[in-house]
């Protein structure tokens, strides 16, 4: 299961989780809780299945429901895994982690991953790869415009793509046959500005 509904209300936030798994949502937090539970355990023990339930976007997670997590998947008292819940998100996450008062969730984190900024070469790497992906074996892009793009994006993929995707906009609305440097510091530019 995927949310990417990480700004809801707590009880909000339980409802659709409870939707995700196929049950009809009550009105009240606590028959929400139970419901959870019931489901998770009838796919583990019934149907022998452990539900991955994905939060994205978690860094924007209410504390009230990140104060709940650790009880809501805490099952037969934390020995056995029902279920594995996955908090994706920004840096902002890991430090909202570290607070004193999510000290009981943080402990029962199993696996923690970074993905930290990517170098020059990787980003290289990854913008001619997404460019063979997408069907195109030639050069779209002069040196010196990859070099501003990775530069502007500081190793965050999600930027290069932004960069790169306004770039190739702004080369095709000029009817340029290369994205220049110049094309590049318009497009960053405008994403900029937003």
């Amino acid at each position: 299961m995927y949310s990417g509904l990480s700004t809801l209300t707590a009880n909000d936030f339980y409802r659709n989780l409870v939707r995700e798994l196929g049950a009809e949502p009550a009105y009240k937090k606590p028959d929400n809780f139970r419901i959870i539970q019931e489901e998770i355990t009838r796919l583990s023990v019934e149907k022998r299945k452990t539900p991955v339930i994905i939060i994205d976007e978690a860094n924007y997670i209410n504390n009230a429901i990140l104060n709940d997590l650790k009880i809501l998947f805490n099952f037969e008292m934390d020995s056995r895994d029902r279920a594995a819940v996955l908090l994706a998100g920004l840096p902002k996450l890991n430090a909202t982690l570290n607070l004193g008062v999510h000290e009981p969730l943080r402990q029962r984190i199993v696996m923690n991953y970074n993905l930290d900024s990517i170098s020059k070469e990787e980003g290289r790497y990854y913008i001619s790869e997404k460019l063979k992906g997408a069907g195109c074996n030639q050069t779209i892009f002069e040196d010196a415009a990859i070099e501003a793009i990775l530069n502007a994006a500081d190793g965050t993929p999600r930027l290069i793509n932004k960069f790169c995707n306004t770039s190739m906009l702004i080369g095709d609305s000029n009817k340029a046959n290369f994205i220049t440097t110049d094309i590049v510091m318009q497009a960053i530019s405008d994403c900029e500005l937003g």
